[in-house]
Parts: structure tokens; C-alpha cells; sequence
């Protein structure tokens, strides 16, 4: 693949949140990868005395000319970096109030358990040597929101397309979906990402292109064509970390040494998934025993029960994503479990909806309804602190949707809100401490 544009990057930070001081722009370069010196994390709890609740969204920013082929997102770089909103706690509005203006994808968002920090994966290969992506770090200022740029690394491969932290707070864990590769990267006292402690390439016999469980006449093929770490994220707990890989069709499960940032794998180190269905992201249930994993191609849910002695999954059960009768081509997206442990969400890209299902007792689904996104291509959703309200990132219809969500039936009814976003692609919550 061609790289054509300079290893010097555009990344200007413009925020004009209300009350707080404009910062002017500036035009960076990338942290070398020898430079040290720093998540969807949990929404924060809301503190007693509410203060504003904003939502940060990571956007595509950037035109991508050497995508693979096989790239189905094809983002034509709409967003402008981070948007900034305040959201409205009762009616679930969403008001914008400011921007960080980044040219290199900040596509996923993580913030640290206290709200000082902000790490965002930068889904570009072209920023450092070595055809690498990187990480940032930002200061959140606590009284208004703004995000101050503390340093950005190399993320250990290209195209990041996940971060999250571990739980300790003490490391930052990455997912390179282009260069098929995780990494972890240690957090400094004051927040900044450091060199990666560990890099870990996937290698294996690629799926087929055609999903074992796919619907009938799908020509969904997105990730069967070499290795394409998609989402990393500890267990909880945090002794151990699991990480998918798209075109292996594979769960891997690696030993965290919170101590040095080591990953040692698993025995066994891994679960495979059917043929061809491409797991993609994964989501465990709140009571730990239960584990969620969404195949892009193969549009299923597959139900895995965790052992967190051993660190070992067992599959118990698969079911569709997508209603009855549903035929042609589809590419999950997102999943979700409820606070409450009642529900899983599950997104279908092209089918557009949000698949709905009840949590058994025993952690088995139970298909409830399909909510239409209110727009194209739904990449991620997100649930704000309360849980009441869900917010949707329709990726080619550049704007995120805004739903209330019946916390007893699970359902979901769109607000008439939407937040106006180029290529949303991933958001996060942040409370901010009540006015003094």
C-alpha cells in the first residue's frame, strides 16, 4: 500500500466549551516512538449533586487513500476529531459545545475511572515510522470539560481501532485492526501514554470468506483476509485480558502482569469461533459469568460462560443477531449488556437496527425487538450514566441518534433527538462536578 501523505499530521485543538477559555489552534508533530511520557471505559457514576453531563464522540477525520479492499466502512473522513456536547439529563438532547480538531481518525475514546483523562486511538498507519497508528493523551479539565493534548505515542501497529483501560488505571490497552496486532501502553503519574510495554502480533490460518452462520444470500466479507485485532479489554478482575481477532475467528485470552505491562497467553489461549463469522467485539455481563461475543459477518450472538480462576471460556449457545426471515447482507457492529443485567443490545450495520434480547437466568437470550437507528450504519451505541437514555453513532448518516430506554421491557423509543456528527464512530460520558 502507498503512503502518501507526510508523517506530519494536522491536530488542532479549538475548544470553545461555554466558560472556559478558547484555546488557538495548533499544528503538531506525532511523539516519536522513542519519546515516553499516558477506553469504552465505564460511564461515571453521577455524583450527589449533579453537576453537567457532556458526551465526548470520536469521529473519521481523515480521508483513508490505502484502505484494504475489504475495508466495508470506507469512511470519507466527515468528522472533524473529538465533538464536544452537553447532554440534557431529562430529555436526552444533546447540545454541542466544543471540538479537539484532529486529522488522524480519534475513533475510539477512553476515559479514566476519576474523569481526568482522555485517551483516544488514532485509526490512521501513516502518522509514525513503521506505518504505525498512535494513541493520545488528554487532560480533562474538571470544571468545564476541555481537553488539553498531553503527549501521543505509537499505538504497536496500524490502524488502532480500539483502546480500553485496565482496571487498575495504570495502563492502557490497545487493539490494531489494520496491523493485527494489541499492545499495552503504561500510563504515567501524570497521565501520559509511555512506549508500549508489550506488543503481540496474531498469526494463524485466516477464516473463509464466506460466514459459516451468515444469512441466507449475505455477501458480507469485511475482515477474512489477513489478521484484524478488533477490540482488547481486561476481564473482570483484571487478571486477565481478552482480545478478538476478526479474520482468525478467535477469542484469545492472555495473563496480565499488572506489575511490568507483560502479556503471557492463556492456557488454552484461545476460543475459535464458526468458520468465517468474525468476531468483532465482546461485552461481559455484570455478574462476571457471562460473556457476549458479536461476529460481524456471521450477524450472531454467541453466549460463552467465563471461568475467572482459570481464565477459560466455554461456549454454550448461538443465536442471530437479526429477526426472522431476515436474508441478504449484514455487518454487526456493537454489543452491549444493561447495568442491570437484564438485556444485550446487539448492532446490525445495513440492516440498521439495534437487536433487542432478554437475559435468561442463566445468561440465555431471549430475542425481545429490533429498533430501527434512525440513520445508516450504526457503529457503536453507547448507554448514558442514568441508563435511561442510549446514544446511537450512525456512521454514513453522520449524526448520532438519541433513544430512551424502558428499563423494564428493555425497549427503546427514539427521542427525536439527533446530535449532528460527521462518521460518528464511538462515544463516551463524563459528569462534571455540581457548581459550587
Amino acid at each position: 500500500m502507498s503512503n502518501p501523505l507526510p508523517r506530519r499530521s494536522f491536530l488542532a485543538t479549538s475548544l470553545s466549551l461555554a466558560g472556559a477559555a478558547s484555546l488557538s489552534a495548533v499544528e503538531c508533530d506525532v511523539a516519536p516512538a522513542a519519546a515516553a511520557p499516558t477506553a469504552a471505559a465505564p460511564a461515571l457514576a453521577a455524583p450527589a449533586a449533579a453537576g453537567k453531563l457532556l458526551a465526548y464522540v470520536g469521529t473519521f477525520s481523515s480521508p483513508l487513500s490505502d484502505v484494504l479492499p475489504t475495508q466495508v466502512d470506507l469512511p470519507p473522513g466527515n468528522g472533524r476529531g473529538i465533538h464536544i456536547f452537553e447532554v440534557n439529563r431529562q430529555t436526552g438532547a444533546w447540545s454541542p459545545v466544543g471540538e479537539v480538531r484532529m486529522g488522524t481518525s480519534p475513533s475510539c475514546l477512553a476515559v479514566n475511572a476519576d474523569g481526568t483523562r482522555l485517551y483516544s486511538a488514532n485509526e490512521t498507519d501513516r502518522v509514525v515510522d513503521g506505518k504505525q497508528g498512535s494513541v493520545s493523551a488528554f487532560a480533562i479539565n474538571r470544571q468545564t470539560g476541555a481537553l488539553e493534548l498531553l503527549n501521543t505515542v505509537p499505538s504497536g501497529g496500524a490502524g488502532p481501532t480500539y483502546v480500553s483501560l485496565h482496571p487498575a488505571g495504570k495502563h492502557l490497552l490497545v487493539a490494531n485492526y489494520f496491523g493485527g496486532s494489541i499492545a499495552v501502553l503504561p500510563i504515567t503519574a501524570d497521565g501520559r501514554l509511555a512506549p508500549a510495554s508489550d506488543v503481540r502480533d496474531d498469526a494463524g490460518a485466516i477464516g473463509p470468506t464466506k460466514a459459516k452462520n451468515a444469512p441466507p444470500g449475505s455477501f458480507a466479507f469485511s475482515g477474512h483476509d489477513r489478521t484484524h485485532a478488533h477490540q482488547i479489554a481486561a476481564a473482570p478482575g483484571g487478571r486477565f485480558v481478552l482480545h478478538v481477532d476478526l479474520g482468525l475467528d478467535k477469542i484469545y485470552v492472555w495473563k496480565f502482569d499488572a506489575a511490568t505491562g507483560k502479556l503471557t497467553p492463556n492456557t488454552p489461549d484461545s476460543v475459535s469461533l464458526p468458520p468465517g463469522d468474525g468476531p468483532r467485539h465482546f461485552h461481559f455481563h455484570p455478574n462476571g459469568k457471562w460473556l457476549y461475543s458479536i461476529q460481524e459477518e456471521g450477524s450472531t450472538i454467541a453466549l460463552f460462560d467465563w471461568n475467572s480462576e482459570a481464565g477459560t471460556l466455554t461456549h454454550r449457545k448461538t443465536l442471530s443477531s437479526l429477526p426472522p426471515g431476515y436474508a441478504g447482507s449484514n455487518f454487526c457492529s456493537e454489543i452491549l449488556t444493561s447495568d442491570d443485567g437484564k438485556f444485550v443490545y446487539a448492532g446490525n450495520r445495513l440492516h440498521d437496527s439495534i437487536g433487542i434480547f432478554a437475559i435468561g437466568p442463566q445468561g440465555e437470550l431471549t430475542p425481545v425487538a429490533d429498533e430501527w437507528t434512525r440513520g445508516n450504519y450504526p457503529r457503536s451505541f453507547t448507554f448514558d450514566p442514568s441508563g435511561q437514555f442510549l446514544a446511537c453513532c450512525n456512521q454514513r448518516a453522520d449524526h448520532v441518534a438519541i433513544f430512551r430506554v424502558n428499563r423494564d421491557t428493555g425497549t427503546l423509543q427514539f427521542t427525536g433527538h439527533y446530535a449532528p456528527v460527521g462518521n460518528p464512530s464511538h462515544i463516551v460520558y463524563l459528569e462534571l462536578p455540581a457548581a459550587s
